[in-house]
């Protein structure tokens, strides 16, 4: 079983007034084939803890550690983050002009995998994938994400997620600008990937609806950079009907 080690983790970032401290020493272990949902108010870390798992440049460890199965995330550049089994589903997908859905999945998967998946039974793949989360075939042929709705976009995530079968998956807000019908059709593909591969989960969300469909084993309250609070599944209800005042009176007061 592989575990996504996260230890006294401190990291920073150049804001136009300053060196600002985002993450204040957070601990989080992640075993494969767990959901752990990540909850708290707007400007709480959450999406600095995604971005840093994932190498994002902007970010800087000042102290702490990240490691994969023992071995150093921290030291790994973005591509080898991937290859050694990382996924970020981000909460803003961006666009690739000129670069087709197809041609991304097949040299992200041959990236990955480090040879070329063989045609046929990649192209049947691709096609139950998208079938399943109610793809029209026809994205395969459009540039990656360009004029693709919010829901559209966060489907592509899940089709890469899907086809590439990492060891962990962050998700950033990725129930943020979807209907109903998108939420359950994303949900189901995050789902049917985790029954399928063991796959572990880093959810970050704000809201308590996509773990209607997401069940968490844990849930864990992110408050000015720290866990605040964590708990099981039953902690998200709290959340939802009693919001982060609470935790934001606590923080004040120390």
């Amino acid at each position: 079983m592989s575990t996504l080690q996260i230890s006294d983790l401190h990291v920073t970032v150049e804001t136009d007034q300053g060196t600002k401290e985002i993450l204040r020493g957070v601990d989080l272990t992640i075993n494969q084939g767990e959901i752990h949902a990540i909850m708290g108010p707007n400007g709480s870390g959450k999406s600095t803890l995604a971005y840093t798992i994932a190498g994002h440049p902007k970010y800087e460890v000042t102290s702490g550690s990240i490691t994969l199965d023992g071995e150093d995330v921290l030291e790994m550049s973005v591509d080898e983050r991937a290859k050694a089994g990382l996924f970020l589903a981000m909460q803003y997908p961006v666009e690739i002009p000129g670069v087709t859905v197809a041609n991304f999945l097949r040299t992200a998967k041959t990236a990955v995998s480090g040879e070329a998946p063989p045609l046929r039974p990649w192209l049947k793949e691709v096609k139950s994938s998208m079938s399943a989360l109610r793809m029209d075939p026809v994205f395969s042929e459009r540039n990656v994400n360009e004029g693709f709705s919010g829901g559209e976009k966060k489907r592509n995530e899940i089709l890469q997620l899907e086809l590439l079968k990492p060891k962990f998956a962050v998700l950033d807000e990725t129930d943020s600008g979807l209907d109903v019908d998108a939420l359950r059709i994303v949900s189901e593909g995050v789902n049917r990937v985790k029954e399928n591969t063991g796959l572990g989960v880093l959810l970050i969300t704000h809201y308590t609806r996509i773990l209607r469909y997401i069940k968490p084993d844990f849930v864990h309250v992110f408050v000015a950079g720290k866990v605040a609070d964590q708990g099981g599944p039953e902690l998200a209800d709290r959340l939802e009907n009693e919001g982060y005042d609470r935790y934001l009176v606590q923080q004040v007061e120390a």
